[in-house]
């Protein structure tokens, strides 16, 4: 009688185990965007704290301040209401002690971000998702109608340099009182950008943080703020040609500090994927990444079975 060759008995079970768990794992594993994906380029217009149409209203406007420079285009700056009392550093605007041609290009060179934005891939969907109470890593992530944001939205750089975060919004973009953005592990606002096709509402005393691009408009809530906060945290109020940007009391907007500078990761990082909770970086015993080793497991789990099999095969 001809003994069976082949793989031990064990060696076959632990590969169709080992297939079964690194399956299952993958299975649980959202495919997020794990691309490094790189940022819009603002260009001019990213020398302006805010950027606007059809105008910039602050009403009433007791201590409302943009830490920067405005521009208007293509409206003049008649169309700029309520400075003081709100305060900016600089106006561009037809007519206004700035350069119109200046506030032309900042325009366009915000159309080109704004597609930049809206053309990103690959995209996580999160559409009907409210963004509070959420983790992100660096990625794209598209809503395909009304996104909300309640409550405290963190957002996890996973140690990269300026990680990218862009947000597809294919209509508006509503915040609730009180409700925040804030950055954890290297995460900053260089490079987050909110691409809002219709138009954005903060609500009272939101903490917002980004590139907020809208091409409807911008509205802001008593004391919500863009970009408050200093060290990573900064900001921008970035309208179309065709929105107004309008402004309430004690609203701040606040432009990042520092050098923006863009580098890609040199690793693909664990933490991309949506968590509500604390963020967990999955490791295993010998700091082994759970997703590489769901990977690995799947991976020699097929090849076990697969040579027990064939094996098993040509020695019958």
């Amino acid at each position: 009688m001809r003994g069976r060759i082949g793989l031990p008995r064990y060696t076959r079970r632990f590969g169709l185990v080992a297939a079964l768990v690194g399956g299952v794992a993958l299975a649980g594993w959202p495919m997020s965007v794990l691309a490094n994906v790189a940022p819009p380029t603002l260009l001019t217009a990213g020398n302006y704290a805010a950027i606007a149409g059809t105008g910039i209203t602050n009403s009433p406007g007791t201590g409302t301040v943009i830490n920067g420079a405005a521009a208007v285009y293509p409206a003049s700056a008649s169309a700029v209401t309520g400075f003081p009392p709100g305060t900016y550093t600089s106006l561009d605007a037809a007519s206004g002690s700035g350069s119109s041609a200046h506030a032309l290009q900042a325009e366009t060179d915000l159309t080109a971000a704004y597609t930049e934005a809206a053309n990103a891939t690959p995209f996580t969907n999160l559409t009907g998702t409210d963004l509070g109470g959420l983790t992100l890593g660096p990625g794209v992530y598209r809503f395909t109608s009304n996104a909300q944001l309640t409550g405290t939205l963190t957002l996890d750089g996973d140690g990269q340099t300026n990680p990218t975060f862009i947000f597809q919004m294919e209509a508006e973009l509503t915040t609730a009182s009180g409700a925040s953005v804030v950055f954890i592990n290297g995460a900053n606002a260089c490079a987050l950008y909110w691409q809002v096709t219709s138009e954005a509402t903060l609500g009272s005393t939101t903490s917002f943080q980004g590139n907020l691009m809208a091409q409807a408009g911008i509205t802001m809530g008593s004391a919500s703020s863009i970009g408050v906060g200093g060290g990573v945290d900064g900001g921008r109020a970035l309208v179309s040609t065709v929105g107004l940007l309008s402004m309430d009391t004690a609203n701040v907007i606040d432009e990042p500090t520092g050098g923006c500078v863009y580098a890609a990761a040199t690793t693909t990082s664990s933490s991309t994927t949506i968590l509500t909770s604390t963020p967990d970086t999955g490791a295993l015993g010998g700091g082994l990444p759970l997703e590489v080793f769901a990977l690995v497991l799947l991976s020699t789990g097929v090849l076990a079975t697969s040579a027990g099999f064939r094996m098993r095969r040509n020695h019958s």
